[in-house]
């Protein structure tokens, strides 16, 4: 281990890793709980899939990598706001605006937590206005699927309460036309409502 007792110490990824407390689907009756570092990790996983799926498939030139480092950081701030429910968070435009503002300053305040020499390497994660239009677009269909793959969990697990998210969420997967999303969703999506010795092959 190197020494280095000039250098201050960072609160930055024990912050972070307090992201497993934070549960999400707070309003609604879970069978499955559900926290915030759990949702960021497949979010990352499916939105590098899609990424690849992209480039491999419809000509993109996406850097996947980027895209996952940036879809693991994608609700960080959500360790100080707490997960803000979608039908509260949408609700009008003074609550998009007001809750925009919150994050970003949330953003800043993680930020805040990184040795200063850091800051500029991590801002391209950690601030959602750095990314490029291409990358928000794939996390933002990827956090998608992890919710509509989340309703068909509980779904499974006999819960009747994510029926109606279950079916908003896959109309609007549908509506946005995303062609890797498809893709995803013939390919990947159907060996989620397998049982695990099926899985197996």
């Amino acid at each position: 281990m190197i020494d280095s007792p000039g250098r201050k110490a960072s609160h930055f990824f024990a912050y972070v890793s307090r992201l497993r407390w934070i549960k999400r689907w707070g309003l609604m009756r879970n069978a499955i709980d559900e926290n915030v570092a759990t949702h960021s990790w497949e979010v990352a996983t499916v939105a590098h899939a899609l990424a690849l799926i992209r480039n491999r498939h419809f000509a993109g030139t996406v850097n996947a990598d980027r895209v996952a480092a940036a879809a693991l950081y994608h609700d960080a701030t959500e360790v100080i706001t707490g997960d803000m429910p979608t039908p509260v968070k949408y609700y009008s435009r003074v609550m998009r605006e007001a809750f925009g503002d919150i994050e970003h300053k949330a953003e800043a305040e993680l930020l805040a937590l990184l040795p200063e020499d850091l800051r500029e390497d991590f801002s391209p994660y950690v601030r959602e206005s750095r990314l490029g239009p291409e990358e928000k677009e794939l996390i933002k269909a990827a956090d998608r699927l992890s919710a509509w793959l989340k309703c068909r969990a509980e779904l499974r697990a006999g819960n009747p309460e994510f029926g109606p998210a279950e079916q908003q969420i896959r109309a609007r997967l549908e509506a946005d036309g995303l062609p890797e999303v498809q893709y995803f969703l013939e390919v990947f999506a159907p060996g989620y409502d397998q049982p695990l010795d099926n899985l197996l092959g």
